[in-house]
């Protein structure tokens, strides 16, 4: 899945990702150690809008590799970061650790060491956390919809299995992990219904990498990773994009998510796009524009 997931994007059009051919940009900061252990999964990137200010109110930004990769936040700012600093965010793309490198809940907890470090560090690094907003794309769609459905959630036990979800990682404990608006595309978010809009997945999926075994033998783990299941009335606002054609992430997860989002109030708009894939046609400058939108109608509430 990390291949296919990656190849497809970098196929969007000729160019680069998202298929807009977009030049190289380095961040302003670059490399932060978000948790300062030296591990290159805790390092983010941090990108400033060329429009001066004083301070910058922030999106965390997730890449996509079905959890599989330890080190790919450069392509989160290629994929997705450039609309969100012309729009006049600060962005910071993090790292996180791969499912090879530890299992769940370890990825969400570098998700929100990253964002108590951002709190924590503001003033170093120019920004308004009065308002953080989260995306991600595929296995970081899923990462940034789990951040939003669990603000303010320390654990959380399902049948005989209680998972850890805030973690004790970094220096920054002091400081609330909490985000306030949600672009989830093309997330993998009900691991019950991944096989064909019904069923688990075999022991060969990402998810069972995630997990640690065949998500069949594992019914309480399956439900602790997929982020509909904590969804509440209570909570950042969601905006779901997801590609008709996507063959990698099944159509219908951005369905069922959005459908339990309304029922809590909590769902700004679904997405679906026509002939949209895993990335390609579903990265486009309409759907950009609309993920700027609500983040920015989101941030002014603050």
């Amino acid at each position: 899945m990390v291949m296919s997931c990656c190849a497809m994007l970098m196929q969007a059009q000729p160019g680069g990702f998202g298929g807009f051919g977009r030049p190289a940009v380095d961040p302003q900061f670059k490399n932060v150690d978000y948790v300062g252990d030296g591990i290159e999964a805790h390092q983010m990137d941090i990108y400033l809008p060329e429009k001066k200010q004083d301070k910058y109110k922030v999106i965390v930004a997730i890449y996509g590799s079905a959890w599989f990769s330890n080190n790919m936040k450069g392509m989160t700012y290629f994929s997705l970061g450039k609309p969100l600093t012309d729009a006049g965010f600060a962005v910071a793309c993090i790292n996180h650790r791969s499912s090879g490198d530890a299992k769940f809940p370890a990825q969400i907890n570098d998700v929100k060491a990253a964002i108590r470090f951002l709190r924590a560090n503001a003033a170093k690094y120019q920004l308004d956390t009065s308002f953080i907003g989260i995306t991600g794309f595929s296995s970081g769609g899923h990462l940034a919809s789990m951040a939003g459905v669990t603000n303010g959630m320390k654990t959380r036990t399902v049948g005989t299995t209680t998972v850890d979800i805030e973690g004790t990682l970094g220096n920054c404990l002091s400081f609330s992990s909490d985000v306030d608006a949600v672009a989830d595309w093309f997330g993998p978010v009900d691991m019950a219904r991944m096989n064909n809009c019904e069923k688990v997945n075999d022991e060969k999926s990402p998810e069972a990498a995630l997990i640690g075994g065949a998500p069949a033998d594992m019914p309480d783990m399956i439900s602790l990773i997929s982020p509909i299941t904590y969804v509440k009335e209570k909570g950042p606002r969601f905006i779901v994009f997801h590609g008709e054609a996507d063959n990698v992430v099944p159509h219908c997860q951005g369905v069922y998510f959005s459908e339990e989002l309304k029922k809590a109030g909590r769902l700004e708009t679904f997405v679906s796009v026509p002939e949209g894939q895993h990335g390609p046609v579903t990265f486009n400058e309409n759907s950009f524009k609309q993920m700027t939108d609500f983040f920015l109608k989101e941030a002014a509430k603050k």
